[in-house]
């Protein structure tokens, strides 16, 4: 093993030249396997290349030669203030070579072993594969600088890839992420198009990165040159959005429009009006996303719906694709759509009546606790009983939700992140809970208790939304430096890459495989629980940052609840989730899950939150 000084850090060489590991400079492992190992798939054949031929070593890094085939892989790694790469893959041969796949491997350490050890020993990889303006970026889980900044200085990478996930790594792994020259052989529609590559005889093709600590991701930016930029990346059907490097761009239509321009590219969203999409979704929700064959009050439930098939989609005990839990979901959009006077008045009465009768027959008991679905009666989950007493508060029956909420906390709430706590318990007027629950989670200090992931930015969202709450109503106990604190926790989750299903997203790699038809793993962007994130910067205290930082959560909050209307299409259809990876394991993805299920959550908070929007 070979160390290397790389600015403040250090880069450790193992004996066959591959990356082992890079040392932050407060000493956390930034990777969580060996760098620089890859794969290859051509017309001639395809091959993995791990232990090189040939390593050559020097006073400030490494030479590296991968016999792949017939092709040649050279490797030069060089290490000082900055760490470059430059790859050269060389055709010797007299016939042209297509590559349709080329794959290098950067399994940054972005896992969940427990919160305290994310925080202080883990990090968010955030990756643009925009062609030449492709970048990574990793930053520490606290949000705590330095970052790890890898920009593109020549070449062009066009998709990324996940290894490494399944069932045993579970949604506390988000896998190993490989950097593509291209993905075009598994995946050629991913990210607006995958090219081909063509190597003719004696020809190569050489990509070069260059990676440095920067103070934040503004420092970043500030020492790259991007082609294409833009301020904003989604807009409502017919506004323009100006694209430095290309021009003005119209919404013509709605749905995502590729930019390209000089070997770059970029992704804008242009949507219809809030109101259309809402009033399109109930329309489709009423017409399909219930069980009228069934015969007592089962019949009025909101289950999920499968796109492909056209059918409603039965749990067989998989809770995730139960008629409760999430699904309620799709009955506060149908009060929110209501409580605005828009759609039927009597139509959407009638079908929130029904539905809450069935949340009486099966889903809330009398004492407020609230059960799993209609067939699970026996596990009790916590995050239910706030979705629950909202939806009784909306009809009405604000007894009925302070009972669930006081169950919540007799079943131990006060050492659990439910959504909407926050807000809810202001609302009712339920102060105590509220202090002594945001007091609770002030004392667990970084060690947060694990939920149904060990630490995840639906944790420290929520444990926000709750501060915030508990700071507003009793700011004598509670100190607006413990939220300022936390609030870099939270940020830390996005970056800003100039696609509008990710610009200010927190990552989630999920929700594909526990909500999805697909059952894919691998990052989820949009995921609707990003909006939880837009929540919290809605609500943030001004007092508590300049102005600056007060724009910033403007924009952000914006761009989070406009990049979910990605997931509605305009015939009222929804996805679950957009699996974004080219592939996961191997396994062609970049695709929206045909499943409808509890994306319309996303709904229900760009309508609450709408004076963003």
């Amino acid at each position: 093993m070979e160390s290397f000084g790389f600015g403040p850090g250090t880069v450790q060489v193992a004996d066959d030249g591959a990356v082992a590991q890079v040392l932050h400079p407060d000493g956390r492992e930034v990777l969580q396997q060996v760098w620089g190992n890859g794969f290859i798939i051509t017309d001639r054949g395809s091959y993995r290349f791990d232990h090189p031929a040939l390593v050559r070593w020097r006073s400030t890094g490494l030479d590296l030669l991968h016999q792949l085939g017939d092709l040649e892989l050279r490797v030069g790694r060089r290490f000082g203030e900055h760490w470059t790469e430059t790859y050269e893959l060389r055709n010797p041969t007299a016939a042209p070579v297509e590559v349709g796949s080329l794959a290098i491997s950067t399994p940054y350490r972005d896992i969940y072993r427990s919160s305290r050890e994310s925080l202080t020993g883990a990090v968010h990889a955030h990756v643009w594969t925009g062609g030449a303006d492709a970048w990574a970026w990793a930053v520490p889980m606290d949000g705590s600088g330095p970052g790890l900044g890898l920009q593109l200085k020549e070449g062009e990478l066009w998709a990324y890839s996940v290894e490494g996930r399944d069932a045993d790594s579970g949604s506390n792994v988000r896998g190993h992420i490989y950097l593509h020259v291209t993905d075009h052989a598994r995946a050629p529609h991913a990210m607006g198009g995958q090219p081909p590559i063509t190597l003719a005889p004696g020809a190569s093709y050489r990509w070069t990165w260059q990676l440095g600590w920067y103070d934040d991701l503004a420092a970043f930016h500030a020492d790259r040159q991007p082609r294409l930029a833009a301020d904003r990346l989604a807009a409502e059907v017919g506004e323009t959005i100006e694209v430095r490097g290309h021009g003005p761009v119209t919404g013509v239509e709605p749905g995502l429009q590729y930019v390209e321009a000089d070997s770059a590219r970029i992704a804008l969203l242009f949507h219809e009006p809030l109101r259309v999409l809402a009033e399109r979704r109930v329309r489709f929700i009423l017409d399909h996303q219930r069980r009228p064959e069934l015969a007592d009050s089962r019949r009025y439930a909101f289950v999920p719906y499968d796109n492909d098939s056209g059918l409603t989609v039965q749990s067989e005990g998989w809770r995730d694709w139960s008629d409760g839990r999430e699904r309620v979901g799709m009955a506060r959009l149908l009060q929110e759509v209501r409580d605005r006077g828009w759609g039927d008045r009597t139509e959407l009465d009638e079908a929130l009546a029904g539905y809450e009768r069935f949340v009486r027959d099966y889903l809330v008991d009398a004492d407020g606790t609230v059960h799993e679905d209609s067939v699970e009666q026996e596990h009790i989950r916590l995050y239910n009983f706030p979705w629950f007493a909202r939806f009784l508060l909306a009809q009405g029956d604000r007894d009925g939700a302070v009972r669930v909420l006081n169950r919540y906390y007799e079943l131990g709430g006060d050492h659990f992140l439910a959504f909407d706590l926050g807000p809810l318990l202001t609302e009712l007027g339920l102060h105590e809970h509220l202090v002594r629950h945001a007091r609770m989670f002030l004392e667990y200090g970084d060690e947060l208790p694990p939920h149904e992931v060990n630490y995840e930015q639906s944790m420290v969202a929520p444990l926000l939304e709750l501060l915030v709450a508990a700071y507003r109503i009793a700011p004598g106990q509670i100190d607006g430096a413990e939220l300022s604190r936390r609030l870099p926790w939270l940020t830390a989750f996005a970056a800003d890459q100039p696609d509008a299903r990710l610009r200010h997203v927190p990552i989630r790699h999920w929700d594909g495989y526990w909500f999805g038809r697909l059952r894919l793993w691998g990052d989820v962007f949009p995921h609707y629980w990003s909006v939880l994130s837009a929540a919290v910067y809605a609500a943030w205290p001004r007092e508590l940052v300049n102005q600056e930082q007060a724009a910033w959560l403007d924009t952000a909050a914006d761009a989070i609840l406009r990049a979910n209307l990605v997931s509605f299409a305009g015939d009222g259809t929804a996805t679950c989730a957009f699996v974004y990876p080219s592939c996961v394991n191997g396994q062609p993805a970049h695709v929206a899950d045909p499943l409808a299920n509890d994306q319309d959550w996303a709904l229900v908070y760009a309508l609450q939150l709408s004076t963003a929007l």
